[in-house]
């Protein structure tokens, strides 16, 4: 597969910067797409020359998550560019399994971010969205906003909440029905103020969380806001320790919920591109050639504000590296391999 676009999101980040534990050195990118070159199987020749994006996540198929449906959290699993080289190369061997079809409605330069957008989805998924209920999602990075917009396909009402006032008020575009923009340190607004922001009664239940900061302070938040027998959903990803009510989880019956990767669902965040590609388009505000993927990578942390998706174009300063995906295998179950973010 030759690949001809890559976009970065904070783990990119956190695994350059030497934050998690990966093997090192290491060629990283898992939001990747492009055009499918050659196949070793004569009955895969119809691929050659389709567009497709790769799906990062490896599964043992034995443990006890595999056998039950749940790949995405493999007791071993392992990520392209995060436990084992990925995508930042010129060209990469992939298991035909692995590609997903790019449909004619999405522009190759989106096609990465359906890789993020399962990641949305899943999140989702986990909530269990009822149409006509109020949810509060903390956290408007990319995927926070495409939270949102399938929150809101599902006919959820959502108030988005971040610390950058220009992120949040950006969540509008993705179908929250009101933004809140908290000062570092102030508190996460109560449940009366999420009901009372969204245009109703104070009483109105906020009856779903989506934690998508990584802040152990916004989860313990999360926990009060969330109504009696409501969902918080854990999709921010975080080091830290975090300190939790325990009397509240058990007094209000909630419902908490771990996210991470997604089970099948890329095909599934290519449909929400190709429906919205003016607000997925919206998500990347820089571009960089790939001999500019340090630039590209240091504008992740010193820009926060601006932001959303950077994207790699891959057909300046590639180097001749050939990564073969397919012959490599997932990581030992005792290493800590953080979600993908």
């Amino acid at each position: 597969m030759r690949i001809e676009h890559v976009t970065l999101c904070g783990t990119d980040l956190h695994i350059w910067e030497g934050e998690y534990l990966n093997p090192f050195p290491i060629v990283q990118g898992h939001e990747a797409a492009g055009t499918v070159e050659s196949v070793a199987d004569p009955a895969d020749a119809s691929m050659t020359g389709t567009r497709v994006v790769i799906s990062p996540v490896r599964s043992c198929g034995d443990c006890h998550a595999c056998r039950t449906g749940r790949e995405n959290v493999c007791e071993r699993v392992s990520v392209l560019g995060c436990y084992e080289d990925g995508t930042l190369a010129s060209r990469v061997v992939v298991p035909v399994s692995a590609l997903h079809q790019v449909p004619d409605a999405v522009p190759s330069e989106l096609a990465p971010l359906s890789e993020p957008a399962s990641i949305a989805l899943q999140a989702v998924r986990r909530g269990r969205p009822v149409a006509g209920e109020l949810a509060l999602v903390l956290g408007c990075g990319p995927i926070g906003l495409i939270t949102t917009m399938a929150l809101r396909q599902s006919g959820v009402d959502v108030v988005a909440v971040d610390t950058i006032e220009e992120r949040a008020r950006f969540a509008e575009r993705f179908g929250a029905v009101a933004t809140i923009a908290l000062a570092p340190g102030q508190r996460c607004p109560s449940h009366e103020e999420v009901a009372d922001a969204a245009g109703s009664d104070p009483a109105r239940a906020v009856s779903l969380v989506i934690e998508a900061t990584g802040s152990p302070t916004a989860l313990a938040s999360a926990m009060d806001v969330v109504a009696h027998a409501g969902r918080v959903v854990v999709v921010g990803i975080s080091d830290r320790d975090v300190t939790l009510p325990h009397r509240t989880i058990a007094f209000k019956e909630l419902d908490v919920l771990g996210s991470r990767n997604s089970v099948g669902l890329i095909p599934d965040g290519l449909g929400l591109i190709a429906q919205n590609p003016a607000a997925f388009r919206s998500l990347i505000t820089h571009r960089f050639p790939f001999d500019e993927t340090a630039d590209a990578l240091r504008t992740l942390r010193t820009d926060t504000a601006h932001v959303r998706k950077v994207l790699i174009m891959m057909g300046s300063g590639v180097q001749d590296h050939r990564t073969d995906l397919a012959s490599t295998g997932a990581v030992s179950s005792s290493a800590t391999v953080p979600s993908m973010g």
